[in-house]
């Protein structure tokens, strides 16, 4: 049976030259603890790098010998100079690269039998028997096949005579672990592939850009995204700015599909300046011909007479600065790969590890390769009009708490499907201090909210105990019989103030719904909250150009304050995307001495050729140990080794363009709310009116690990630190060892996440699937 992760890292760290000296004198089943090797094979993307930066180190880390193979599999067949050993230094300032530092290649001799007799005994030669391959699914696929072939590919080898009888025994069986890699996501079995997310961010950056070209001008514009098989960038980029039309493979579109389209793009332009088509290059319609982006455009130029223009991006989405997202994808992967490999027996079937909401997990690879990506989001508001005949329900809307990026996706997401669904919607300005004066707020209002930051509502952080006198007079006033409170830990308290509120003011007894929205991600109820991906973008693109700073200048420290309250999730997590050395936090004690040993790592690191280091530091992580107290602690333990500087990052944080996980996240939360809410408002409705007195009809909207989920207020009051305004349980803590094993901390990693081996069929509910 597998080992536990904690009986695995004690005979590490306690019988390591044990373990070493078996390697030597106990044939096959041993040699798992000691050599692997990490292959590119063809396409490159962005993350690739966080991948192998954490495999190595971590491989290293427990005493494993690692190879690179330059140039894919065409280097697993070339040999000699391709196979190279990795060095924990070689894979320093890789975080923030694009591509692939070790090179990738397309290998047609792989493909036969003879090049993969080759490439076995490149292996057997090193005494290599993990290979792990980070790539798509033909490049999986290939390894899965060479993995099956192995037996037979060595007996051969003997036979020829090129490698003898005791070598085949040593390598007797070859171990695989794929990581996946593909910027179109048709993955099955995974939420998102590592690239994906850079991806987004290519083609949005281009979005953005057009956008406003095309606002000056009155023009349409036709942008084709990659997705030969795959429409996930299309969907998720149409999603993602609201485009007008989306063309997809997996969705062809109705017969006269060109009569639907027109009339959709003129009745957009009675209302705004520019019309935004987005097509999958594998679009099609329903008799299988190609829909490209050119037809689209001499359609529309011919028949309305727009001044139109069509883009191809093509591989400008394989490149650029990776996000923050991927870098940890990479990173996460990377170690769980590892893990997998050291557990695996010669009966473990060849697996994928991946990512399902926030949990890593490991799939039977040929499971995976085998099944077509699903999706089901995308119709919630493709095409919609409102309908003729109203609902007679009023919904307000309103922000609470610090702005942050993203929030006016879910404004507009919430809008627009409350208007689908008959129902009056209302804008609340300011947070609850702006409940007394309701607006309504239409469907071409909340146009362009998308791709903006900030808070186009107006927020604050007053909470409703201090006016709940005036809330339900004017809740009472302008009839309303809903609310959707978007915003931080403030709206977490306010709506539990709402819910106490209920005793005593009948015109409170609504459904209330509360999605978390905040940079600092402290919600309770929810893993993730809108503007965090945002914000975490921001700190890690700011670290990497001061780490660039440092590589010119050498031997320098900095020390860099985050926000987040008493919340080290923006410290925790950009420390991980960035490479930093370490990141103190308020949940995780630290004390004078552990200063000390941070202190003697940076010089010790100093001494080899990596002559920088990073150090993050949450904004209340200790009232004494403060910036300035650990920056003039630096300078002085550091003198005549390496000087030290500072930065507050403060609130250039919560600003910024919404990134496109934000967006879409933001998209998502505000649809699921109002269809939450117009469920439990058929459901309240007694006696001519809306009554809603149970815990279940004032809930919060949060992902917990793989799902969407509505937890009643009243139940988190339990998990709730109100006093430091966190939840008592973080997911994110487990990262933490992970962040300090890949800066070269020597510590346990048995309080680390741990992926088991599942299925694909069993893996997610059939009802909330990711988009």
């Amino acid at each position: 049976s597998t080992p536990s992760l904690y009986y695995f890292w004690k005979l590490v760290h306690q019988s390591l030259q044990f373990v070493a000296l078996a390697v030597c004198c106990v044939p096959t089943c041993t040699m798992i603890y000691s050599l692997c090797q990490i292959i590119y094979p063809v396409r490159v993307f962005a993350g690739m790098n966080a991948a192998v930066r954490a495999t190595v180190r971590v491989g290293l880390y427990t005493g494993a010998k690692v190879f690179f193979v330059h140039e894919g599999y065409q280097g697993l067949v070339d040999g000699g100079d391709n196979i190279r050993p990795a060095t924990w230094e070689s894979v320093s300032m890789m975080l923030q690269l694009g591509g692939t530092v070790i090179g990738s290649a397309r290998c047609q001799e792989f493909r036969t039998k003879e090049g993969r007799a080759k490439a076995a005994c490149n292996l057997v030669k090193l005494g290599i028997t993990n290979l792990c391959v980070i790539g798509g699914d033909g490049s999986l696929t290939g390894a899965n096949q060479f993995r099956n072939e192995w037996s037979e590919l060595l007996a051969e080898l003997v036979h020829a005579g090129k490698i003898t009888s005791d070598e085949a025994k040593k390598s007797s069986h070859l171990n695989i672990v794929g990581m996946v890699g593909s910027i179109d996501n048709d993955f099955c079995g995974t939420d998102m592939t590592i690239g994906t997310d850079s991806a987004l961010h290519r083609i949005m950056e281009v979005v953005d850009a057009i956008t406003t070209t095309a606002q000056s001008h009155q023009r349409t514009f036709i942008l084709e995204v990659m997705g030969r098989h795959c429409g996930y960038l299309a969907l998720v980029t149409a999603l993602a700015c609201g485009a007008d039309w989306v063309f997809i493979p997996e969705m062809p579109p109705e017969e006269k599909w060109e009569d639907h389209l027109c009339r959709r793009l003129a009745e957009t332009r009675r209302s705004s300046r520019l019309n935004v088509i987005i097509v999958a290059e594998g679009a099609m319609d329903k008799n299988g011909k190609p829909i490209t982006s050119n037809q689209i455009k001499h359609l529309v130029s011919e028949r309305l007479g727009y001044d139109t223009r069509a883009t191809v991006l093509g591989h400008v989405q394989r490149g650029g600065t990776p996000s923050a997202f991927d870098r940890i994808l990479g990173s996460r992967m990377g170690v769980e790969a590892v893990m997998a490999l050291l557990e695996a027996t010669p009966d473990t079937p060849a697996c994928v590890v991946s990512l399902s909401g926030n949990t890593a997990v490991r799939l039977p690879l040929m499971e995976c390769v085998s099944f077509e990506n699903n999706w089901n989001t995308y119709k919630l508001l493709a095409h919609m009009h409102p309908p003729d005949v109203k609902s007679n329900v009023s919904v307000a809307i309103l922000n609470v708490g610090a702005p942050c990026a993203g929030m006016n996706a879910a404004v507009r997401s919430a809008v627009r499907i409350g208007i689908t669904q008959g129902h009056h919607m209302l804008a609340v300005h300011d947070g609850f201090e702006g409940l007394a004066q309701g607006l309504p707020i239409t469907w071409t209002e909340v146009g362009g909210w998308t791709g903006k930051g900030g808070s186009m509502l107006g927020t604050k952080r007053t909470l409703p105990a201090k006016v709940m006198e005036e809330i339900s007079l004017n809740i009472a006033k302008f009839n309303i019989h809903g609310l959707i409170i978007i915003g931080g830990f403030e709206a977490f308290v306010g709506g539990l103030e709402l819910l106490a509120g209920r005793q005593k003011y009948e015109e409170l007894c609504i459904p209330i719904v509360m999605i978390p929205a905040t940079v600092s991600n402290n919600v309770p109820g929810s893993d993730f909250s809108i503007g965090a991906d945002t914000a975490l973008n921001t700190i890690t693109s700011t670290c990497d150009r001061i780490k660039q700073s440092a590589a010119g200048t050498k031997r320098r420290v900095f020390i860099i304050e985050t926000m987040g309250g008493y919340c080290g999730y923006l410290a925790t997590v950009a420390g991980l995307a960035s490479g930093a050395d370490a990141a103190y936090i308020f949940e995780e004690h630290f004390n004078i001495h552990d200063l000390k040993v941070n202190v003697e790592h940076l010089v010790e690191k100093m001494k080899t050729t990596v002559k920088r280091g990073l150090i993050l530091r949450n904004e209340k992580c200790n009232p004494n140990y403060t910036t300035d107290f650990i920056f003039s602690l630096y300078s002085e333990e550091g003198k005549g080794v390496f000087d030290c500087r500072k930065n507050v990052l403060g609130h250039m944080q919560q600003g910024g363009t919404p990134t496109p996980f934000d967006r879409n996240f933001g998209t998502k939360m505000g649809a699921k709310a109002v269809l939450w809410l117009t469920d439990k408002l058929k459901e309240c409705y007694r006696h001519g009116r809306i009554f809603a007195n149970t815990p279940g009809s004032a809930c919060v909207l949060g992902m917990r690990k793989r799902t969407l989920m509505f937890q009643p207020l009243d139940e988190l009051r339990d998990q709730t630190d109100f006093e430091h305004r966190i939840p008592k349980t973080e997911w994110w803590l487990k990262l933490r060892p992970i962040m300090k094993i890949l800066a070269k901390y020597k510590i346990n990693l048995d309080t680390s996440e741990h992926a088991h081996m599942e299925h694909v069929i069993q893996k997610r509910s059939p009802v909330l699937m990711p988009v």
